[in-house]
C-alpha cells in the first residue's frame, strides 16, 4: 500500500518585474529545496509584455522546480488548472524517477523505460494525481498594473479551487498578496479547501505600490508545514513529496 503524501505548491501571478527585495530567483531556489514548487502565472495585455518581466517569470519557475506559462488575462482560468495539474505530473515523475535509480541501480529515467513499462508507471503517477493530497499557496501581484486583472484573478481561482476539489485527494489552498497594505505581504485567507470567501475579499483590495516577489516568495515558504517523513512515498524518503503531518 503507498503512503499518502502531500505536493506542496506555490502558484504566483504576477504581470510585472519584481523591484523591491531579496532575489525573487534565489527565493524559488530556497523554497525547491524545501520540496516545494514553485509555479508561475505571468498575466500580460493583449500579448504585449515588458522583455525583462517575461525572462523573471521563466527564471523563478525554472529555480522552483516548476511551471512558467504567460497568458492574456482571458485564458487565465483554464491556464491556471493546468499548470496546477501540469506541475503535480512533473513532481511525481521526479518522485518516481528517484525510486527507479534506487531499485534498478543506475541512472534511469522514465522516459528510457519499455513503451509498455513507461505506460504503466504513468498509469500510476495519473492516479496519484487524483489522490495525492495537494497544498497550494497562491501569491497574487497586487501592484498598480494588476488593477485590471484582479476580476479575471478571482474567477480563474474559484475555477482552480473547483476543478482541485473534484479530485479524490484533499485540496488546501492559501491566498497572499503583494504588496500588502503595511508589509511586503498580506494572508487574504488561512489554508482552506474552498476560495469562495475570494469574491468578498478582491473587491476590497486597492492595488498599489512596489513588486516585493521575492520577499513574498520567502514568506509563502515559511506558511508551509515542513516537517518531513522519515518514510517517503513509493518505499523511499524523497524531497518533493511529504507525509501529511
Amino acid at each position: 500500500m503507498m503512503n499518502q503524501g502531500t505536493i506542496k505548491q506555490i502558484l504566483l501571478l504576477t504581470d510585472g518585474c519584481s523591484n523591491h527585495g531579496e532575489d525573487p530567483v534565489a527565493m524559488a531556489a530556497l523554497a525547491r529545496e524545501q520540496g516545494i514548487t514553485v509555479n508561475v502565472i505571468g498575466i500580460i495585455d493583449d500579448d504585449a509584455a515588458d522583455q525583462r518581466g517575461l525572462q523573471e517569470i521563466d527564471q523563478i519557475a525554472l529555480s522552483g522546480g516548476g511551471i512558467s506559462q504567460t497568458v492574456c488575462a482571458k485564458q487565465l482560468s483554464h491556464t491556471v488548472q493546468m499548470v496546477t495539474r501540469q506541475a503535480m505530473t512533473q513532481t511525481l515523475q521526479g518522485v518516481v524517477n528517484e525510486q527507479l535509480k534506487k531499485i534498478l541501480h543506475k541512472e534511469t529515467e522514465l522516459d528510457e523505460l519499455p513503451p509498455d513499462t513507461r505506460g504503466e508507471v504513468m498509469e500510476v503517477v495519473d492516479e496519484l494525481g487524483e489522490t495525492a493530497n495537494l497544498e497550494v499557496l497562491i501569491l497574487v501581484d497586487t501592484s498598480a498594473s494588476m488593477k485590471s486583472k484582479l476580476p479575471t484573478v478571482k474567477e480563474a481561482l474559484l475555477d482552480l479551487s473547483l476543478s482541485m476539489n473534484a479530485r479524490m485527494g484533499s485540496s488546501r489552498f492559501s491566498l497572499w498578496i503583494f504588496p500588502g497594505k503595511r508589509k511586503d505581504t498580506e494572508q487574504l485567507l488561512d489554508w482552506t479547501p474552498q476560495l469562495d470567501s475570494l469574491t468578498s475579499m478582491f473587491s476590497k483590495l486597492s492595488p498599489g505600490g512596489l513588486t516585493p516577489t521575492g520577499p513574498a516568495i520567502r514568506e509563502a515558504i515559511s506558511r508551509f508545514q515542513t516537517k518531513r517523513s522519515r518514510k517517503g512515498w513509493l518505499s523511499g524518503d524523497d524531497e518533493y513529496i511529504e507525509k501529511s503531518v
